[in-house]
């Protein structure tokens, strides 16, 4: 039975659209047979998407110093009906933050802590100008993920 490794993000330019991609592509070059992973636009995912998942990373840009609107919409719609059902659900997130990321960092943890899923690693903050090396480092931590949950690892 694969295990389902599902990445939320909300990617409203070319270049957030494309780490979107790296995170999916870099998991699926994981090199594991027994995981799935698909990617979903923030705004059009459900808590029954999330339901069904073993492991999540979020992507977000960051947006007047918090997660963008596309993000918030998502927490918005499925906190409540994943509040007692997900607990544990191993996590990562990456911030695409102009300055320095943190008031999306603490956004990030304080809902999903409140949601009490689990942090895997630290959220990755790729800040500052554009830089070709944020789509490696979305690769790699779609990988990272994807190998750590078909191992057992997470």
């Amino acid at each position: 039975m694969n295990k389902q490794l599902l990445i939320i993000a909300h990617h409203p330019s070319a270049n957030t659209l494309r780490m979107a991609q790296a995170l999916l592509e870099g998991a699926r070059q994981a090199e594991v047979e027994g995981v799935a992973c698909s990617l979903h636009q923030a705004l059009q995912c459900s808590a029954e998407q999330v339901q069904q998942a073993d492991a999540l990373i979020l992507f977000t840009p960051e947006n007047l110093g918090y997660i963008s609107g596309g993000m918030k919409d998502f927490f918005d719609r499925v906190y409540y009906p994943l509040l007692e059902i997900k607990q544990g659900l191993p996590m990562a997130a990456v911030v695409r933050a102009g300055h320095d990321g943190t008031g999306s960092v603490r956004a990030l943890q304080t809902i999903c802590t409140g949601l009490k899923w689990r942090w895997v690693q630290a959220p990755v903050v790729c800040k500052g100008e554009w830089q070709e090396d944020f789509l490696r480092q979305c690769e790699e931590l779609g990988a990272a993920m994807a190998y750590a949950l078909d191992s057992g690892i997470i």
